[in-house]
C-alpha cells in the first residue's frame, strides 16, 4: 500500500484543487478539495469550476475569507445598530373605517414599509417585515423586522383611522 502511494505521488495522480463555485459532487465555492490529475485537467480546470491550489492561488484564497469575514461582521454590526434604532420608534399608518367603527381592509407590509420612510426616512425592505397576523383592528401592534439572520427587530406599528 505504501510503494502504490509513493506511486501516485511520483506520477502526479492527485491535484490539489481550489473550488470557485458551488458544486454537488465537489463542495463549495472556496473548498480545498484533491482529485485526480485527469479528472482535474479535463473537467474541473476547462469548465473554470476551480484552479490548482498554487502558493499564490492560496494565498489569495485566504485574503478573500478574511475579507468576506470583515464585510459580513460589519453587515451584522449595521443591522445590530438599525435594530436598536427601531425598538424605540413608532409608525402611525392610517386606514379607512367601515361600519360600526370597524377598519375596512387591512394594513400590508408595504405600507409598513411606505410609512416608516415617510416618517422616520428609515428604508425598509417590504419583504423583511414579518407580520403576525394581518393587522385588521385599531391600536398598537409589536412588528418583527428580519434584518439579519442573526438579527430581529421590533417595531411599533399603530392603526389609526384615517
Amino acid at each position: 500500500m505504501k510503494r502504490l502511494n509513493q506511486q501516485k505521488e511520483e506520477r502526479g495522480i492527485d491535484m490539489k484543487i481550489i473550488l470557485l463555485q458551488d458544486d454537488k459532487k465537489l463542495g463549495k465555492k472556496g473548498d480545498l478539495i484533491e482529485v485526480s490529475e485527469g479528472y482535474a485537467r479535463n473537467f474541473i480546470l476547462p469548465k473554470k469550476l476551480g484552479v490548482e491550489a498554487t502558493p499564490k492561488n492560496m494565498n489569495d484564497l485566504k485574503l478573500q475569507r478574511a475579507n468576506s469575514d470583515r464585510i459580513a461582521q460589519e453587515q451584522l454590526d449595521a443591522a445590530k445598530a438599525l435594530a436598536a434604532l427601531l425598538e424605540d420608534k413608532q409608525v402611525v399608518v392610517k386606514i379607512k373605517a367601515g361600519e360600526g367603527g370597524r377598519a375596512f381592509g387591512s394594513v400590508s407590509s408595504k405600507e409598513i414599509a411606505a410609512a416608516c420612510k415617510e416618517q422616520h426616512g428609515i428604508e425598509l425592505d417590504k419583504k423583511k417585515i414579518q407580520l403576525p397576523e394581518s393587522l385588521k383592528n385599531f391600536g398598537s401592534y409589536e412588528v418583527a423586522i428580519k434584518l439579519h439572520p442573526q438579527v430581529t427587530g421590533k417595531l411599533t406599528v399603530k392603526v389609526a383611522e384615517a
